[in-house]
C-alpha cells in the first residue's frame, strides 16, 4: 500500500524562516509600519495577504497590501543564489523515497522562490509532486494545501505523515486528518507545536531521519504492511 510523506519547505527543509523575519521587517519598516521582529517570526509560514493581515490588523490601509507583500518578495529574492538547506535534509527525502514513501511538497511559495528553495534541498530525483501557492485557494493554516498533495500523491490521509516547522503547518494538518511531525529548526517552541497538533517533534531534518523507525513514520508503515 503506497504512504505519503508530505513536507513544508521553508524553515523545515531549507534555513529560511529568518531571511523572511528580515525581509517583512524591512517591507514594513518601509511601507511605514513598526513591527516587532518577534511577532513576525510568529507569523511566518502564513501566505503573504495572511502574514500582512494578522500582523496590521483590520484598521490598515488595505491598499497598501501588495506594495508591502511585492517589497518583501524583492528584498527576499536577494537571498536566492545562497538559501542555505538544512543538515540532511536532501538524504531524508532521499531516504523516504528509497524506503517506498510517496515524497511531495507543500508550500506557500511558487514560481522563482520555490525554484531557488529546491536548488537548496537538492533532491528533485526523490520528489515526486509539488502542492505550490499556485495550486491552491487558502494557504496554511487551511487544509487545503496538504489536501492537495495528498490528492498529487494518491494517498488517503490516514496513510500519509506530514512534517512542517510552524503552528500553521501542525494546524493545517490536523485538519486534514494527518499525523504531523513538528521541526524546532524553523524557531517555534515545542510546546507551540505539540498544542497546534504535532504528534511528535524533533529538532531537525537530521535528527528526524535518525529517528523514522519511531513516532508517526513508523505507525503508518505498520498501517500499510499490516
Amino acid at each position: 500500500m503506497e504512504r505519503a510523506a508530505v513536507f513544508d519547505v521553508d524553515g523545515t527543509l531549507v534555513d529560511t524562516n529568518h531571511l523572511h523575519v528580515t525581509s517583512w521587517w524591512e517591507a514594513f519598516r518601509q511601507a511605514g509600519h513598526r513591527v516587532a521582529m518577534h511577532d513576525i517570526h510568529r507569523a511566518v509560514g502564513l501566505p503573504g495577504g495572511d502574514l500582512v493581515a494578522h500582523l496590521l490588523g483590520d484598521g490598515r490601509d488595505e491598499s497598501r497590501d501588495d506594495a508591502v507583500k511585492a517589497a518583501h518578495k524583492a528584498l527576499y529574492a536577494t537571498y536566492f543564489d545562497r538559501l542555505p538547506p538544512l543538515d540532511q535534509a536532501g538524504q531524508l527525502l532521499r531516504t523516504l523515497s528509497r524506503s517506498g514513501w510517496t515524497v511531495v511538497l507543500a508550500t506557500s511559495a511558487s514560481g522563482t522562490e520555490l525554484a531557488a528553495l529546491r536548488r537548496a534541498v537538492d533532491a528533485d530525483d526523490a520528489i515526486s509532486a509539488m502542492a505550490s501557492a499556485d495550486d491552491v485557494a487558502e494557504g496554511k493554516p487551511a487544509p487545503e494545501p496538504v489536501q492537495q498533495a495528498l490528492e498529487l500523491a494518491g494517498v488517503p490521509a490516514e496513510r500519509a505523515v506530514f512534517v512542517g516547522d510552524t503552528v500553521w503547518d501542525m494546524r493545517a494538518a490536523r485538519r486534514a486528518g494527518v499525523l504531523c511531525v513538528g521541526l524546532l529548526c524553523g524557531g517555534i517552541p515545542r510546546a507551540d507545536l505539540i498544542e497546534a497538533g504535532a504528534d511528535a517533534v524533533h529538532d531537525h531534518p537530521a535528527d528526524l531521519l535518525a529517528a523514522l523507525h519511531t513516532g508517526p513514520f513508523a505507525e503508518i508503515v505498520r498501517r500499510t504492511t499490516s
